[in-house]
């Protein structure tokens, strides 16, 4: 019979500024325990603050069936904490709003939030096979939505967000200036275009699409479930030879972790190569059911953890910005992501862009807003890549869970759909 039990304790804070107007602050302490068993094929579980003893008894008793659940077997042990420079506990509530409204006040439009949050995650690990592992790490953000009214209503979003201290977030003033530069022209922008056409992707709506239309298409359990477009494909060619994808917990961006929630020390990941796909995501279970290397298994809290994704990106490729306008010639040019849909087990996904440019001979021109980008994974089968990486984080949901994640990117040449949102 195997068991693991797993505590957490988290502490966060986070702060408001809407309109001007600081919200209180507000500090949640979370600490909790999970206790799984694996007994005759069938998990029994248990949440709760107890002893060991306790946990692992109520959690046996909940296996109440049998089932066909096999787990790969890790060895995995260690203790890892992300040092900061700059302790974000060691200072008051009062300097961090200090720093806080500094920026709310830099952004020129009424219609504005201003969100921070730091938190600190203390995670311990333990089995029946003898694993043991503890980490600490702490993460810090801002996020910025603007709204604006010229001849229509317009949104920009904004974040910063990293694993690490109260240095991570000194560079938070440049998300103030790229919204005051473009939110006015924005509200006065044309219409998109529409039809299939050269989409030239920035980084960070390539990023998202990495993660969304590619990402989950990946995830074992999906798999498994015959709800991925990519079920079975291993060691098949699905994207150009220029196409190499990776998810890397190690990378210090807001989708880090040491050892995923299942004690898994935390690796590097290639799941395309070279166009090739090689390699799904996994927890336990579902690399000894379809082979393959766990280490992605994550929860929120201490909920039953899950096939999840970490710091995913697409590598870089060889072409300057200024090159890729050359060859989009004449198209349209999006930047960043204003949520969307995505369906992985047809492949299909339809996003809509904050805002883009025409791009007229080469060169950028008319601004253009509301615009919605379609198409399916085949896309990756025919693109030109920027020969620069740039990270998004933000929190990723599945089955009713949230976890940190990060989407990376070079900008992206490709041809896909385009149209109004």
């Amino acid at each position: 019979m195997f068991y693991d039990i797993r505590e957490v304790k988290v502490e966060t804070l986070t702060i408001n500024i809407e309109n001007g107007v600081v919200e209180r602050p507000k500090i949640t302490c979370f600490h909790s325990k999970s206790f799984r068993v694996l007994k005759n094929g069938f998990w029994g579980v248990f949440e709760g603050l107890v002893s060991d003893s306790e946990g692992l008894n109520f959690a046996e008793k909940n296996a109440i069936s049998k089932g066909n659940v096999e787990l790969l077997e890790v060895n995995s042990s260690g203790r890892y904490e992300l040092k900061t420079k700059i302790d974000p506990r060691d200072l008051s509530v009062e300097e961090k709003l200090d720093f806080l409204k500094e920026i709310d006040k830099s952004i020129y439009t009424k219609t504005r939030k201003l969100g921070y949050i730091e938190s600190s995650k203390q995670f311990e690990y333990r089995d029946s096979l003898g694993n043991e592992v503890r980490y600490e790490v702490p993460r810090i953000g801002i996020s910025i939505i603007a709204i604006a009214k010229g001849e229509t209503l317009q949104l920009i979003s904004k974040r910063l967000m990293k694993p690490g201290g109260w240095e991570k977030i000194e560079g938070a003033f440049e998300l103030v200036g790229e919204i005051n530069e473009v939110l006015p022209k924005l509200t006065n922008a044309r219409s998109p275009p529409s039809g299939e056409m050269n989409v030239l992707m920035n980084p960070e709506l390539a990023g998202v699409f990495i993660h969304e239309a590619f990402g989950h298409a990946v995830e074992a359990d999906h798999v498994l479930q015959g709800a991925s477009v990519l079920s079975g494909k291993i060691g098949e060619k699905i994207a150009g030879e220029n196409v190499t994808i990776v998810d890397d917990p190690m990378v210090e961006e807001f989708g880090f972790y040491p050892f995923d929630d299942e004690g898994v020390k935390a690796r590097k990941k290639t799941l395309v190569e070279n166009g090739v796909l090689r390699s799904y995501l996994h927890s336990k279970e579902t690399a000894k059911k379809l082979g393959g290397d766990p280490g992605n298994a994550r929860s929120e809290g201490v909920a039953f953890p899950i096939v999840r994704m970490s710091n995913t990106y697409l590598k870089e490729g060889e072409f300057k910005f200024e090159e890729l306008l050359e060859f989009c010639k004449n198209g349209v040019f999006l930047i960043s992501s204003r949520g969307g849909e995505t369906n992985p087990a047809t492949g299909y996904f339809q996003f809509s862009a904050q805002y883009g440019y025409l791009v007229r001979d080469g060169e950028l021109s008319d601004m253009i807003r509301d615009v919605s980008l379609s198409g399916t994974l085949d896309i990756l089968k025919d693109v030109k890549l920027g020969n620069k990486i740039e990270f998004d984080p933000g929190f990723c949901g599945k089955a009713y869970q949230t976890v940190p994640v990060a989407d990376g990117a070079p900008a992206v040449l490709c041809r896909a759909k385009v149209g109004g949102s």
